[in-house]
C-alpha cells in the first residue's frame, strides 16, 4: 500500500490536467490563493481536480472528483487584481483518501493511484495506439481550432500512457469524459477510451459541418433568389406584365358580380384576387389563387339541367338501356313522380348492391339520360386519401380541389347524377378516412353546405343524385350505410340472360367487331348452351366477351373469305370456343338411398349440390367431408342430433350411433361450402340412409335445422330455385318463412315448380322420400 501524502488541494472550474503536460491557468478564489501560497512555502505540490459543476463558487468535497493529478507549481505570475496565473507540470495521478481540513484552505491526504502499465512493444497497444492516431488526425482535419503541428507532436510519442493523456488534453471535449480518461488506470483500457471519444467527436463535427454546409447554401439560395426576383419585378414593368395581372383581376371582379352569390363568398374572393394583384404571377402562391379563384367562378353556382318530369318518356328510356332491373327503375320513376308534384324534393341516395357485372354502373348513366341530367362517375375502388374527397387545404403547395368540386365544375350544373363506384373498396389510411368524409356528401341534411377545404365556401350539393354501387353492404361502414337507400340489384335469370344477349349484347358486338346482322346469327338453343357451360356468372360481363370472340372469329373466316353468313348452332359452338368450361348438375337417373339434392347460393348466382350419405359398422364416428366450413358441420350435427332423438319414432335402431360409422360427403371436394341452409338436405341425407328409403331425384330442398326439428328461413331463395329449375327440378321444399320470397321467382318458373313449405323437418320425409318411411305405433 502506497503512503499517503498531506497536501493543498485545489478544485479546478472547467479544467482537467494530466499527468506529464505543462498547463497554465488562473486562480482567484481566496481558499485557492491560500491553498498555492502553502504549497510554495513548501515542496510546491498541490493535488488539483475538476469541479462536477463549474458554476458552484464555494464547492463541497461532493462537488468535485476524487480523482485528480499531483502538479509541480513552476511559476507564477500576479495578474489583474488578487487573481494569480499559475504555471504547473502535471506529476502523477492521485486519489482523494481524506479531507483533513478545509480552512483556511483544502488540505487532503492524497495517495498515488496504482497505474496498470502497457508494454509499448505489444502487438495489441501497437494497434490501440495506431488506431488512436488515425481518428486523431480525422479529428484535426475536421476541427479547426486544433493546430496541424499538434499530429507531429503526437505521433512521435512512443509510452502509450503519455500518448493517450497527451491526445486527451488537445480535444475539445466535456470534463465528464476528460476524468473518465483521469480515471482509466489501465493504460490499455484507457486508449480503448480515447479511441471511443475521437470517433464520436468525429462524427459529431461530420454531422456539424454537413449542416453548416446546407445552412450556407440555403443562405445563398435565398440570396440569389431575391436577387433574380427584383430582377425579374423591373422587367415584369417594363414589359407591363403588372397591367396583365391587374386586368385578370378586373375580369375576374366582373364575373364574380355576375354570379351574385352570398356577401359573405364574395368578400372573401374579392380579397384573394386583390392579394393576387400584389403577387409576381409566376410565383407558386399566385398559382394557387389563380386557382382557386377560376374554381370558384367555374362553379355552377345557379345553373342546373332541367329535370325530365315526361315518365313515359324516362321509363321508356330506362327500358331500351336495360332489360329486368325492375326495382331500380321503379324507384327512379317513383322520384320523378315525386319531382313532378314538389319542385323542392331532395336528390335521392342510392346504393345498388349486387354481384359484379349486372349493369348497376350503366343503370346509373341510364338514370341520368332519362331524368335529362348531366352524368358524373367517380370511381372510389382503392381511395385513400381524405383530399380525394374534400380537396387540399391552400396552405400547401399544388393545391387542388376535390373530386367532387371538381366534377360538378366539369359538369356544369348543380344537379347531375352523380355515380360513386365501388363504395365498398374505399380504404383508409394515415391520410385520413375517405369514407367518413363521404358521410356529409351523402346527408341530405348536411351536404346543402358542402365546404371543400380547397375553397372553404358552403356549395350547395343537395341537388345532386347520388348514386352508389357496390358488391356486398358487409364492408361499408355502418353510418355511411345508414345514409343510403339499400336496392339489391340480383343476378339474371338464364331468360333474362337470354334476352338481354339478343337485345343488347349481340347487336353491340356486332357493331363492334365491323359485321352486319345478316353477317352473324345465333341460336336460341346455342345461346342457352354458351350461358350455361362456358360462363358462370350472376351478370352478363363474360357473356359479353364470349359473344365477342364468337364475333372475332367469325370476322376472320370472313375476310380470309369462307363465307359471308354464319349460323352459331349448339353443336357447332364447341369449334368456335373450345370444350365446355363448366358444368350444370342435371338431374338424372333413379332415385337412390342417402343422395339428397340441395340447393345453394353462390356469389355468381344460384346452384345445386348433392349430400350422400354413406353408414358402415363401425363404433360411432361421425365423418364430414367435402371441405365444409364451421357452421355447415355444426348443421350436420345439430341434424344427426336431433336423428337421435325422433330415432323411437321410426324404425331406426336405438344405438345406431354406437354401432355405425356416419359418413357425409358433398361432392365437389375442392371447392369450399358453409352456411346452415343445408340442415334439412343434411337431415333427409341421413334418414335415408337409416331408414334404407330412397329420396326422389326430382325434388330440392333447403332451410336451417335446429335441434328440436324446427326448419328456419334462409337467404338468396330466387336464385336457388332458378338454380334447381335449371337441374330439371320439379318440387322444391322451403322453410315457411320463405313464403314471401316466392313471388320474387319469375312466373315462368313458378308454374314449372311445386313449392312445399316446411315448418319441421320431418314433413320433409313426407315428400322427399320414394316411399313413407315405417314409423313405431
Amino acid at each position: 500500500m502506497k503512503e499517503r501524502i498531506m497536501m493543498p488541494c485545489i478544485p479546478l472550474r472547467g479544467l482537467s490536467i494530466f499527468p506529464r503536460t505543462i498547463l497554465h491557468f488562473d486562480i482567484g478564489r481566496e481558499k485557492s490563493l491560500k491553498a498555492l501560497e502553502a504549497a510554495m512555502n513548501g515542496d510546491k505540490l498541490l493535488f488539483v481536480t475538476s469541479q462536477k459543476d463549474e458554476n458552484i463558487l464555494i464547492p463541497t468535497p461532493d462537488d468535485y472528483y476524487h480523482v485528480g493529478t499531483v502538479v509541480k507549481v513552476k511559476q507564477m505570475l500576479k495578474i489583474q487584481g488578487d487573481a494569480v496565473r499559475v504555471l504547473v507540470d502535471g506529476q502523477y495521478r492521485a486519489t482523494l483518501e481524506e479531507i483533513v481540513t478545509e480552512e483556511p484552505y483544502i488540505q487532503a491526504a492524497v495517495e498515488e493511484a496504482d497505474v496498470i502499465p502497457a508494454d509499448k512493444e505489444d502487438l495489441e497497444v501497437k494497434a490501440r495506439m495506431r488506431s488512436v492516431l488515425y481518428a486523431f488526425d480525422e479529428y484535426i482535419e475536421l476541427n479547426p481550432a486544433v493546430k496541424e503541428e499538434v499530429y507531429d507532436l503526437i505521433s512521435s510519442i512512443e509510452e502509450p500512457d503519455v500518448f493517450a493523456d497527451t491526445i486527451a488534453m488537445q480535444m475539445d471535449i466535456k470534463i465528464a469524459a476528460k476524468q473518465e480518461l483521469l480515471e482509466a488506470f489501465d493504460v490499455k483500457e484507457r486508449l480503448e477510451i480515447v479511441n471511443r471519444i475521437i470517433l464520436e467527436e468525429n462524427q459529431i463535427l461530420r454531422l456539424e459541418h454537413d449542416i453548416s454546409e446546407k445552412v450556407q447554401e440555403a443562405v445563398k439560395q435565398n440570396q440569389k433568389e431575391y436577387i433574380l426576383r427584383e430582377q425579374m419585378k423591373a422587367i415584369q414593368d417594363e414589359l407591363g406584365y403588372g397591367e396583365e395581372a391587374a386586368s385578370e383581376a378586373a375580369r375576374w371582379t366582373e364575373e364574380l358580380e355576375k354570379l351574385e352569390l352570398d356577401p359573405k363568398i364574395t368578400d372573401k374572393v374579392k380579397r384573394e384576387i386583390n392579394k393576387f394583384t400584389k403577387m409576381a404571377p409566376g410565383s407558386a402562391d399566385a398559382a394557387v389563387i389563380r386557382n382557386y379563384v377560376e374554381t370558384v367562378i367555374g362553379l355552377p353556382w345557379h345553373t342546373s339541367s332541367k329535370t325530365n318530369s315526361d315518365l313515359k318518356r324516362a321509363e321508356k328510356i330506362l327500358n331500351d338501356d336495360h332489360y329486368g332491373l325492375e326495382k331500380v327503375k321503379e324507384r327512379i320513376l317513383e322520384y320523378l313522380a315525386v319531382v313532378h308534384l314538389s319542385k323542392a324534393l331532395k336528390g335521392p341516395i342510392i346504393c345498388l348492391v349486387g354481384p359484379p357485372g349486372v349493369g348497376k354502373t350503366s343503370i346509373a348513366r341510364s338514370i341520368a339520360r332519362a331524368t335529362g341530367r348531366e352524368f358524373v362517375r367517380m370511381s372510389l375502388g382503392g381511395v385513400r386519401d381524405e383530399a380525394e374527397i374534400r380537396g387540399h387545404r391552400r396552405t400547401y403547395i399544388g393545391a387542388i380541389p376535390g373530386r367532387i368540386i371538381t366534377s360538378i365544375k366539369d359538369a356544369g350544373t348543380n344537379n347531375p347524377v352523380f355515380l360513386f363506384d365501388e363504395v365498398d373498396k374505399i380504404g383508409a389510411d394515415f391520410k385520413g378516412d375517405p369514407a367518413s368524409a363521404l358521410l356529409e356528401v351523402l346527408d341530405p341534411e348536411q351536404n346543402k353546405d358542402f365546404t371543400d377545404h380547397f375553397l372553404d365556401l358552403p356549395f350547395d350539393l343537395s341537388k345532386v343524385m347520388f348514386i352508389t354501387t357496390a358488391n356486398s353492404v358487409e364492408t361499408i361502414p355502418r353510418p355511411l350505410l345508414d345514409r343510403m337507400e339499400v336496392i339489391e340489384v340480383s343476378g339474371y335469370t338464364e331468360e333474362e340472360k337470354v334476352k338481354i344477349a339478343q337485345q343488347y349484347l349481340i347487336p353491340k358486338q356486332i357493331k363492334a367487331h365491323g359485321l352486319k346482322p345478316k353477317n352473324f346469327s345465333i341460336t336460341e338453343k346455342a345461346l342457352r348452351d354458351l350461358i350455361n357451360y362456358y360462363t358462370r356468372e350472376s351478370g352478363v360481363r363474360n357473356l359479353e366477351r364470349e359473344i365477342g370472340s364468337l364475333c372475332r372469329k367469325v370476322a376472320r373466316k370472313i375476310v380470309t373469305r369462307k363465307g359471308i353468313s354464319f349460323r352459331i348452332t349448339p353443336a357447332g359452338l364447341e369449334n368456335y370456343l373450345g370444350k365446355k368450361k363448366y358444368r350444370y348438375d342435371i338431374v338424372e337417373g333413379e332415385s337412390e338411398v342417402g343422395v339428397v339434392t340441395g340447393m345453394a347460393w353462390t356469389q355468381v348466382g344460384g346452384d345445386t349440390l348433392f349430400i350422400e350419405t354413406a353408414l358402415v359398422p363401425g363404433s360411432g364416428k361421425i365423418q364430414l367431408t367435402g371441405q365444409l366450413g364451421d357452421v355447415m358441420q355444426e348443421s350436420a350435427k345439430a341434424a344427426i342430433t336431433y336423428i337421435r332423438s325422433i330415432a323411437a319414432d321410426y324404425d331406426i335402431e336405438e344405438e345406431f350411433y354406437k354401432k355405425y360409422d356416419l359418413h357425409v360427403h358433398v361432392p365437389e371436394g375442392a371447392v369450399p361450402k358453409d352456411g346452415p341452409s343445408a340442415g334439412v338436405t343434411m337431415f333427409t341425407a341421413v334418414m335415408s340412409a337409416l331408414t334404407d328409403t330412397p329420396v326422389r331425384k326430382d325434388v330440392a330442398m333447403t332451410g336451417e335445422i335446429t335441434l328440436r326439428g324446427k326448419v328456419l328461413p334462409v337467404g338468396g331463395i330466387k336464385e336457388k330455385v332458378l338454380a334447381a329449375h335449371r337441374a330439371g327440378i320439379k318440387t322444391i321444399l322451403l322453410p315457411k318463412e320463405n313464403e314471401p320470397d316466392i313471388d320474387d321467382i319469375p312466373q315462368a318458373v313458378r308454374k314449372q315448380l311445386k313449392f312445399i313449405l316446411l315448418d319441421r323437418a320431418v314433413e320433409t320425409l313426407d315428400y322427399a322420400f320414394a316411399q313413407k318411411p315405417k314409423k313405431n305405433k
